[in-house]
C-alpha cells in the first residue's frame, strides 16, 4: 500500500511534466484571447488598439461564418452516418470466417494510417479529376460526361475523403466489439427461430451500441476541425461551398492577416467544440453507464 511519503513524492515526480503541459496549452490559448480583444492586422504596421468584443461580432455576423457553421455541421453528420453504418457492414462482413480474412482485415484497416494531406491528394488528383482520374476514365467508358466532382460537389467530395480515412477506425472498435458477442446468445436466437435479420437487429445491435457511442464520441470530436482535407482540395470553395469553421479562422489569420478576427474565430471555434463535446459525453455517458 502506498504511504503518504510515496505518495507525495510520485506528486512532485510528475509535476515538471504536468508544469509543462499545462503551460503548453495554457500559453497559446492566453494569447489567442488577448489577441482576439485587439485590432490586430499584419497588413497594419503600429500600435494594435484595444477594441473589447468587436471582433467577435464581426466574426459572428459575417455570412461566411453561417455557411460554414453549416458546413461544419453537414460534414459531421454526413461522415458519422457512412463510417457508422459502414463501419457496422464491416465489422460483420469480417467476423464470417473467410480465406485470407487477416490480409482482408490489414487492407480494410490501412487508410486510416495515410495522412489526411496524402489520402486527399490521391483522391484529388487520381480518382476525382475529370480528365485524368479514375472516376472519369470511368465515365468516359460508359459513354457518360465526367464530372468535377470538386467543382460541383465539393462538400461531397469532402465527405467521401474524410469518410474513407474514418471509415476503419469505426471498424476497427465495432469489429473488436462484435467478436466479444458471447456466439450462445446467436445460438440461442436462432434455435428460438429467429431469422438472420432478427438476430442481427435484437441481438447484435445491442451489443454494439455502447461502441458505436464511442466511436461517434471520438470521431465527432475529431471531425470538427478537419482543414487539411479542406485545404489540399478545394481551398474551402467554390466560393464558400465547403468551407468549415477551422479553415474560415485559417483564412481570417493567414489569408486576410486579421489576427485579431482569427483568434475571436478560433475561440469561437473552441466554444463550440467544447459545448458539442460536453453535450456527447452526457447524452454518451449515460448509454455507457446504462
Amino acid at each position: 500500500m502506498a504511504t503518504q511519503h510515496s505518495r507525495v513524492t510520485a506528486r512532485w515526480m510528475i509535476s515538471p511534466s504536468v508544469v509543462l503541459l499545462l503551460g503548453w496549452m495554457i500559453v497559446p490559448l492566453a494569447m489567442t484571447i488577448y489577441f482576439s480583444f485587439l485590432n490586430y492586422n499584419l497588413l497594419n504596421p503600429g500600435p494594435h488598439n484595444w477594441i473589447g468584443l468587436q471582433n467577435y461580432y464581426f466574426f459572428l455576423t459575417d455570412p461566411a461564418f453561417t455557411t460554414a457553421l453549416w458546413n461544419t455541421i453537414v460534414l459531421v453528420v454526413g461522415v458519422l452516418l457512412i463510417t457508422t453504418v459502414g463501419g457496422v457492414a464491416l465489422a460483420v462482413l469480417l467476423d464470417q470466417p473467410m480465406w485470407g480474412q487477416g490480409i482482408v482485415r490489414i487492407l480494410v484497416i490501412a487508410p486510416f494510417f495515410v495522412m489526411p494531406t496524402v489520402s486527399a491528394l490521391v483522391w484529388k488528383n487520381m480518382l476525382m479529376n475529370p480528365v485524368n482520374g479514375l472516376f472519369g476514365h470511368l465515365a468516359t467508358a460508359l459513354g457518360l460526361h465526367p464530372i468535377d466532382f470538386l467543382a460541383h460537389l465539393p462538400l461531397f467530395s469532402i465527405i467521401v475523403i474524410v469518410a474513407w480515412q474514418w471509415l476503419p477506425f469505426a471498424t476497427l472498435i465495432l469489429l473488436t466489439s462484435m467478436q466479444s458477442l458471447d456466439s450462445e446468445q446467436i445460438e440461442a436466437a436462432e434455435m428460438d427461430g429467429a431469422s438472420a435479420v432478427n438476430r442481427f437487429i435484437f441481438v447484435t445491435l445491442p451489443h454494439l451500441a455502447r461502441s458505436i457511442a464511442v466511436v461517434i464520441l471520438i470521431q465527432t470530436i475529431f471531425l470538427l476541425s478537419v482543414f487539411a482535407e479542406i485545404l489540399v482540395t478545394t481551398n474551402g470553395g467554390p466560393g464558400n461551398a465547403s468551407t468549415n469553421i477551422t479553415y474560415l479562422v485559417y483564412a481570417q489569420s493567414l489569408l486576410q492577416f486579421d489576427v485579431g478576427g482569427g483568434s475571436a474565430g478560433g475561440i469561437v471555434a473552441v466554444v463550440l467544440a467544447n459545448i458539442v463535446a460536453i453535450f456527447l459525453m452526457r447524452m454518451i455517458g449515460k448509454n455507457l453507464e446504462a
